[in-house]
């Protein structure tokens, strides 16, 4: 079995801080349990740093095949450590002085490390023990305000978590009695000639899994009660950290194992991304709460992404094309949730609009992460969404580039719902009375953000320029 320690560096940085954390967290006051955040801040960075040399490097399967480092998981766990992050840096205030504010850095650590083990993951049983370690942290994160809303979001979460695990044990179950492995490399070689219906119900377990994980319809019920129900900070990495390493898990098993195994899986991603995206959209149209507006966000923001899964054996666009949005998503997503935290007492778009004025920088950052999101030039995800569709029309899927690029412009109206008040309100002359609070670490990681979206999407247009795509 080849392989060595320094293979998974990244992870195990995300894991020596969470252990280093938590240590420090026991014999540390109350009051300056902070340290534990620059602890798990410093793992983060330094896990973004380590994933650098080998994302430059050469694919490589090590341990027996369980593991595999390509440009899909250098990626993920570049995005995955500096959303991690960010995530820290605007969480600061929310979680200072929480009884288990040591806690909540640990488990975004370890979350963090099973985001990335789904986006390396070369066997089904590492799948599902990635699935695991992905999934356990964010129970506990999501609940971590304790209120009602948070205790019932927790649960519907943990619920609806464990039907995702059984299917995915199921699929596994059925793929294994198919093929007599779990290896994606044997899976490969032996899918096509074994029974459609084993391999039927294979695909739709494991696909039931990361659709969980990734927010796509038919397994996206508990987003929108979950975001709204927890703090800001929360829902960022909750619809963040978790969605790119499940992402990259459908993407691995769609480019191998599912690629042609006599069942059309691909049509069946495909179909799941027309609904994501179309269901996220219209849910959105009515929603007046800021973090269930950015819910079913996110839940059409997987459309968009799994275009890039569906036609992940049909192209060689279809990896570039993925590696772009999951930056781009990452960066813009992050982006909007802070700009949401940075005024935690507005929690409806019209008391986010009133408490935004004469906060220029702000609304400006928010314009220009949502119109991110949108896919407007020049930012991140408009390069990533030319690239999913230059994808998905080169992979035979011409309707649902027309569909995406048909919800791409209806997403702009429920955006627009958000910043277009802040924005003629911004403009007006102040008016009488103080300005609503702005919490600093949150309204940064906003400006970071925006001007991290308008920097990627340059460089990615430069560098598409540069390889002919």
């Amino acid at each position: 079995m080849s392989g060595s320690p320094t293979d998974l560096l990244p992870e195990l940085l995300l894991v020596l801080g969470a252990a280093v954390g938590l240590l420090l967290g026991l014999w540390t006051p109350q009051h300056r349990q902070g340290r534990v955040r620059l602890v798990a801040l410093t793992a983060a960075l330094a896990s973004a740093a380590a994933a650098v040399p080998a994302l430059l490097g050469d694919d490589v399967t090590v341990y027996g095949g369980t593991w595999v480092i390509d440009e899909v998981t250098g990626v993920v766990r570049l995005t995955v450590a500096l959303s991690t992050a960010a995530v820290l840096a605007l969480s600061s205030r929310s979680l200072a002085g929480h009884p288990r504010e040591t806690e909540a850095y640990v488990l975004m650590l370890l979350g963090a490390t099973g985001a990335v083990a789904l986006a390396a993951a070369g066997d089904m049983l590492m799948l599902v023990a990635a699935y695991l370690v992905a999934s356990v942290p964010l129970y506990a994160l999501a609940g971590f305000v304790k209120d009602s809303r948070g205790t019932e979001a927790t649960l519907k979460y943990y619920l609806m978590g464990a039907f995702a695990g059984v299917l995915m044990l199921v699929g596994l179950t059925t793929l294994v009695l198919a093929t007599g492995g779990s290896g994606y490399a044997g899976l490969t070689d032996r899918l096509p000639g074994a029974p459609t219906s084993l391999v039927a119900v294979g695909a739709i377990g494991l696909l039931a899994g990361v659709g969980f994980k990734a927010g796509a319809v038919p397994m996206h019920f508990w987003v929108p009660d979950v975001i709204a129900g927890t703090t800001p900070a929360m829902a960022a990495f909750i619809t963040t950290v978790p969605k790119l390493g499940a992402v990259a898990a459908a993407f691995r098993l769609l480019e191998g194992p599912l690629a042609e195994p006599g069942v059309d899986v691909a049509l069946v991603v495909a179909v799941i991304a027309a609904l994501s995206m179309t269901w996220g959209n219209l849910a959105a149209f009515q929603q007046t709460e800021v973090l269930r507006l950015m819910a079913y966000s996110t839940v059409s923001q997987v459309g968009y992404l799994f275009m890039a899964v569906a036609v992940a054996a049909r192209t060689d666009l279809a990896e570039p094309a993925l590696a772009l949005y999951l930056a781009g998503y990452a960066v813009t997503n992050v982006g909007a949730f802070a700009a949401a935290a940075a005024l935690p007492q507005a929690r409806t778009l019209t008391d986010w609009a009133r408490a935004a004025r004469r906060r220029p920088w702000l609304v400006g950052s928010l314009v220009v992460v949502l119109l991110g999101l949108v896919g407007t030039p020049p930012t991140a995800v408009f390069v990533g969404k030319v690239t999913v569709f230059a994808a998905a029309a080169d992979g035979s899927f011409g309707w649902l580039m027309v569909l995406a690029a048909v919800n791409t412009v209806a997403s702009l109206f429920y955006y627009l719902r958000w910043f277009g008040p802040a924005v003629r309100m911004t403009a007006r002359p102040a008016g009488t009375g103080p300005a609503a609070d702005v919490l600093p670490a949150p309204a940064r990681t906003a400006y970071a953000a925006a001007v991290g979206s308008l920097l990627l999407g340059a460089g990615a247009g430069l560098w598409l320029l540069l390889v002919g795509l």
